[in-house]
């Protein structure tokens, strides 16, 4: 599974940022792993320097083989919330998909 972080010019995503959130990923996805082929997470902070609730949001995409993509998005006041929050609800999209293709 390809894992690739995003983040705008208003959230500072050096290494270990990406690091940390590429290693989460793997960890809680790696069920997953036969059925995504990649991850795009894209982090950003919607109100530049201004500083307002849930102004954080995170969008982790995530690409499955035969499958339309699935995206889910989640906002909250710090970057590392948002990612935990949107992480939470792509792994219970995900499980919902694996359920509808043993279905078939």
């Amino acid at each position: 599974m390809l894992v690739q972080i995003h983040t705008d010019k208003n959230i500072e995503g050096g290494s270990r940022f990406t690091e940390y959130f590429t290693t989460e990923i793997k960890n809680e996805l790696a069920r997953f792993d036969e059925i995504v082929t990649r991850v795009e997470v894209h982090i950003t902070d919607e109100n530049g320097n201004k500083s307002t609730p849930n102004d954080k949001k995170c969008v982790i995409e995530a690409k499955v083989e035969k499958k339309q993509p699935i995206a889910v998005t989640a906002n909250a006041d710090s970057p590392e919330k948002a990612f935990f929050e949107a992480l939470e609800k792509i792994q219970r999209v995900l499980d919902t998909t694996v359920e509808k293709i043993k279905e078939h």
